[in-house]
């Protein structure tokens, strides 16, 4: 199989800092590099990212930071990305996302296939669809693709709806090098954990999931993950962790006796969208309390490798009925699973065929290489 160049624009690779989409970046960038693709990951210096990073630069990616209150640096940062083989451009960078969108298209030539990678399709969808006048609105037909990781058939629907060539789900997976089962750790010892950034489309589902279940249980230990929720009033029983660094979120998810899933509100609607923390805890062998959406059979069993909830009463009965020894079946259920079928080599793989079906070429057919010469193909 030869190697194809692939630029991708996304929000930050290095720094997870209110950066959910960090270990989607991660595991799939690592699982390209390992299948031999040469991947450079542009993003840029906002929102503190960049002091806040949680791994160096890996030997797998080439990673550019360029200036993020500055679009004569966006637009350079663009122009190192010309004659790759693949550019993709993410959605959520944060920073002149509606120049790149539009910019990004001015790369497409023979033998570049330029790719809009939804990281939040139900976000996008719902602005579009209100919005007539959204600028990305009349761009959605000019990619080539869109790659969206989540949303099954809603979210291909929508977006073919709305004119896109081909919209293929690259669902989020489990990056066995970074999630894996580890001790114990004290500082996260409790009876039900959930680690989630504070946001708008998620907070009432974390009060009702969460909080609720916290509530009604006021003898049991409860842990809270994530940024944004020191001002918020707490029940007694609930311990605040504040952000938890990636290098932590396996004894987050191995530590307590289970851990809670909540999907953002736009999420649990289009259905089909796993969370990383889904396989994050898996891959730690973690017993998972999920918030119920369509799709989620997909990917795990209920009542034997997840547990379901559809309120934060049903959240309190699982735990009150939960014993370690069941506890740890479903962990170990949940993470033999993903390993068999939801890692990020899956996706690498799945995305190889997307482009092989799209450039009706295979891989085989592409001319040899040599280190430092651009790959030259049909796509």
């Amino acid at each position: 199989m030869k190697p194809l160049r692939i630029a991708f624009f996304g929000s930050s690779l290095v720094s997870a800092f209110w950066n959910g989409a960090a270990t989607y970046y991660r595991g799939l960038v690592r699982a390209l590099a390992e299948r031999g693709h040469r991947v450079t990951f542009f993003e840029p210096d906002a929102y503190d990212r960049q002091k806040h990073r949680d791994i160096p630069d890996p030997d797998w990616a080439e990673i550019v930071v360029y200036r993020g209150d500055s679009d004569s640096s966006a637009l350079e940062a663009l122009e190192q990305a010309r004659g790759a083989d693949l550019v993709a451009k993410a959605s959520g960078v944060g920073v002149y996302d509606e120049l790149l969108e539009a910019a990004v298209l001015d790369l497409k030539r023979p033998g570049t296939l330029v790719a809009f990678w939804d990281v939040d399709a139900p976000a996008t969808l719902d602005r579009v669809q209100n919005n007539f006048d959204d600028p990305f609105r009349p761009l959605i037909p000019r990619y080539d693709l869109i790659l969206t990781y989540g949303g099954g058939d809603p979210v291909i629907s929508a977006y073919e709806a709305l004119g896109a060539t081909r919209c293929v789900p690259i669902y989020n997976a489990l990056d066995p090098h970074t999630h894996f089962p580890v001790a114990a750790d004290p500082r996260f010892t409790s009876d039900l954990g959930f680690l989630g950034n504070r946001l708008p489309d998620r907070e009432a589902r974390v009060e009702e999931f969460f909080l609720r279940a916290a509530e009604l249980l006021p003898r049991r230990k409860f842990l809270l993950g994530g940024s944004g929720w020191g001002d918020r009033p707490l029940p007694p029983n609930v311990n605040y962790a504040g952000h938890v660094y990636t290098r932590d979120h396996n004894a987050f998810n191995r530590t307590p006796t289970a851990v809670l899933n909540i999907n953002r509100a736009s999420m649990a609607r289009y259905g089909f969208s796993p969370p990383t923390r889904v396989f994050e805890a898996a891959g730690a062998g973690a017993c998972l309390i999920t918030d119920a959406w369509t799709g989620l059979e997909l990917f795990l069993e209920p009542d034997r490798e997840v547990l379901v909830a559809h309120d934060g009463d049903d959240v309190a009965r699982h735990l009150e009925s939960l014993t370690p020894a069941r506890a740890h079946a479903l962990g170990e259920a949940a993470r033999s699973r993903v390993l068999a079928n939801h890692t990020y080599a899956h996706r690498a793989r799945q995305l190889e065929d997307v482009l092989e079906e799209h450039s009706g070429r295979t891989y085989e057919q592409l001319a040899p290489t040599r280190p430092g010469e651009r790959v030259a193909t049909d796509l």
